[in-house]
């Protein structure tokens, strides 16, 4: 097989990882990026001896593909695994932080559902599977009808808003979480499914780890590139990809002094957020009109806003993860992150970092209020559930106009268009978090 040039948009995970799959294949691969540094969305910044990820906080190590993936370009022995304590998960209810159970004992005992909305979530096994089985159900509809309404407000609906700044009514379960779609297919219900390890047991480690890196995520994507026979091309944003007569694609960038550079490539594989393809000139392409269907995307605005208080300042023990907000709680953050409990080098010695995210698709139109509102709801929210005193000593926000895209109802129609276009545009293929998903290992193992 002869070698084929292959040009790779996008230095996120996604791109990166593909670039490291299609030179294991022998293939030359150039990966361009319009920022003058890899990662995407996975950004890591210091500031006054805070490490604030912009991104995903953690990763999370399931599955023997992921843990092959990192072991095989040597990422592994880098991790760092969160505290031990990050196990323990809180929510807010009743304007109370509580502590979600971690096991049976702790689960009669916890005041995360009612007396009689512990009754009806253990009478999931004796729920009967839904008999069409529809593929279009979404989050909300699944968790309601197999574990009840309390389940969905105080348990999924958070958990929705913490991972996809989303609601679970907006969630397609197959695309969400395909396991949990695959499981009632196969066993029936979710507990019985759990006791017979689950889809594909072989396939899950025994222990699963969270892990991040000493300089942050960032570091991740990072060391991924330094894997790379050849280095990404920065600071280069194309402006026009052209399928020749001879099958060929010409892909022409500029780069940030406005030189303009011209290529010719076998493959084009695109990684890029759907929003940042009507950006490209695309010409000679066949069904060119698909990509508009792909740009029907939702991406709801986030604010990350970081907040260092001095130790003794927060009442709270800070002794788990964080806690998320149920919106029947009609607050205007989504969850606090405990960073600087995840691991140990998030904030300088004796203080505390806290990582809170406001917007997403329960609050969107908060993230056009200017940054200093955005961080004061922040602090509000914080200073009443975890019971501050004084102001923050160290503030600062990301504002990700465009964050984690939805996989909504429009999903099946974006994968069946990036599945068209690649069918006819021979060298052409359309991937990224929009398509595979947005989890970290969905764009890890391709």
């Amino acid at each position: 097989m002869s070698r084929k040039k292959v040009c790779i948009l996008g230095a996120g995970l996604s791109g990166l990882s593909l670039a490291l799959s299609q030179e294991s294949k022998g293939n030359q691969v150039s990966v361009f990026e319009k920022d003058l540094q890899v990662g995407g969305v996975l950004q890591s910044i210091k500031s006054e001896g805070y490490l604030l990820d912009y991104g995903a906080n953690t990763l999370s190590i399931r599955t023997k593909k992921t843990e092959d993936f990192l072991k095989k370009h040597k990422i592994l022995e880098h991790a760092l695994d969160a505290n031990q304590e990050c196990s323990k998960r809180f929510i807010v209810k009743k304007n109370q932080v509580i502590s979600l159970p971690q096991g049976p004992l702790s689960f009669l005992s916890s005041s995360f559902l009612s007396p009689l909305g512990k009754i009806r979530l253990c009478l999931e096994p004796f729920i009967p599977r839904k008999k069409d089985n529809s593929s279009d159900e979404t989050m909300a509809s699944f968790v309601k009808r197999r574990l009840g309404k309390q389940a969905l407000d105080y348990g999924a609906n958070p958990f929705i808003g913490g991972v996809y700044a989303s609601r679970p009514e907006s969630l397609i379960l197959k695309h969400a979480f395909p396991s949990l779609y695959e499981t009632e297919r196969k066993f029936g219900s979710i507990f019985w499914g759990m006791i017979r390890g689950g889809i594909q047991p072989s396939e899950k480690l025994s222990h699963s780890r969270l892990v991040s890196f000493k300089e942050g995520m960032q570091e991740l994507p990072k060391r991924l590139a330094e894997k790379l026979q050849t280095s990404p091309v920065l600071g280069c944003e194309i402006k026009k990809i052209e399928i020749k007569n001879n099958g060929k694609w010409s892909v022409q960038g500029e780069t940030q002094d406005g030189k303009i550079k011209e290529e010719l490539f076998d493959e084009v594989i695109s990684t890029l957020p759907s929003h940042a393809l009507l950006n490209i000139e695309w010409v000679g392409i066949k069904a060119a009109h698909l990509f508009k269907t792909l740009t029907q995307t939702f991406h709801p605005p986030l604010a990350l806003c970081f907040q260092g208080f001095k130790r003794q300042q927060i009442q709270h023990p800070l002794d788990g993860f964080g806690f998320l907000v149920p919106e029947k709680e009609k607050r205007k953050i989504l969850g606090t992150l405990f960073s600087s409990t995840l691991f140990q080098n998030r904030a300088p010695k004796n203080y505390a970092l806290l990582t809170t995210f406001v917007g997403g698709e329960r609050n969107p139109e908060l993230c056009n209020l200017p940054e200093n509102k955005i961080l004061k709801y922040a602090y509000k929210e914080n200073q009443t559930l975890l019971g501050i005193e004084g102001k923050p000593t160290f503030e600062h926000i990301k504002l990700w106009p465009k964050s984690i895209p939805i996989p909504d109802s429009t999903m099946d129609a974006r994968i069946k268009a990036a599945s068209t276009l690649s069918i006819q545009n021979k060298g052409l293929q359309i991937l990224g978090s929009h398509i595979n998903g947005a989890p970290l290992p969905n764009c890890m193992v391709l």
